[in-house]
């Protein structure tokens, strides 16, 4: 298949998936239009675009981006990295698995959100303690995808490695992190996605403060279905931008490799 016909797929494949989002549009547009009474409920399109345009002059809508995204992006850059630390540890060490991984598979079990009180206990109701548990939505899928991308990797492998006399280093980054990168790659495509969603739940759960999270809280206590609105499509806005990047990073970083 030619690149132009490729791209002649992808256009076409863009084009369908904006039917469902047009013509959810307009299906809102007409019960807004239609709705018989004014009750605050249902606010129309038009409506909601006020209160974008005037959260976007207003600075209000970077302000609490900025703060969701800088809570998000710490937490990950911190659970991320454990993360890795730890799965390399449980992947290659046989006898670190015995050792922790019960207590792991023990520690994955317990619902996310069933931590706030502690970590409220520990670390209060402000930014570290969002950080924290934020931390803690990053850190499991790049254990458990680091984990299992290494003990995957096919005997054959090792097997070459050891022809070749390597080392166990130069076995672990030539071998094993190469052949295990796909895996551990989704493991952390996974942490970015959840502690996106982690943001959300954080700051609506712990304190007041700055954040698109707050954002919702504010539209919702004040009965503004407009701010609430625009508050949820910023939010999926911002997931699909973040999907987009880590996806992108994937294709070139892959691309990349498979050319040298």
């Amino acid at each position: 298949m030619s690149t132009l016909e490729q791209e002649q797929i992808a256009v076409k494949g863009s084009w369908r998936g904006a039917v469902l989002p047009v013509a959810a549009l307009a299906l809102w547009w007409w019960l807004a239009r239609h709705a018989q009474a004014d009750h605050g409920i249902l606010v129309s399109p038009g409506r909601v675009w006020q209160t974008a345009v005037e959260q976007t002059r207003s600075g209000a809508l970077m302000r609490a981006l900025s703060a969701s995204l800088a809570r998000e992006l710490t937490g990950f850059a911190i659970g991320a990295t454990l993360g890795l630390v730890l799965g390399a540890l449980l992947g290659v060490s046989k006898l670190a698995n015995r050792a922790i991984a019960p207590s792991f598979n023990t520690f994955k079990q317990v619902s996310l959100f069933a931590w706030i009180p502690l970590i409220s206990v520990w670390f209060g109701l402000g930014d570290v303690a969002k950080v924290v548990f934020l931390s803690l939505a990053a850190l499991v899928p790049v254990v458990v995808h680091t984990s299992d991308g290494i003990r995957a990797v096919s005997p054959t492998y090792l097997d070459v490695a050891r022809a070749y006399r390597y080392g166990r280093l130069q076995t672990l980054a030539f071998v094993v992190l190469p052949a295990a990168l796909p895996s551990i790659f989704t493991g952390v495509y996974l942490a970015l996605i959840y502690s996106w969603l982690a943001t959300l739940g954080a700051e609506y759960l712990l304190v007041a403060g700055s954040g698109i999270g707050n954002l919702l809280v504010d539209g919702s206590e004040q009965f503004r279905m407009d701010l609430v609105v625009f508050g949820v499509i910023v939010v999926g806005i911002t997931g699909w931008a973040l999907n987009a990047l880590a996806r992108g990073v994937q294709r070139r970083w892959f691309g990349a490799s498979r050319a040298v």
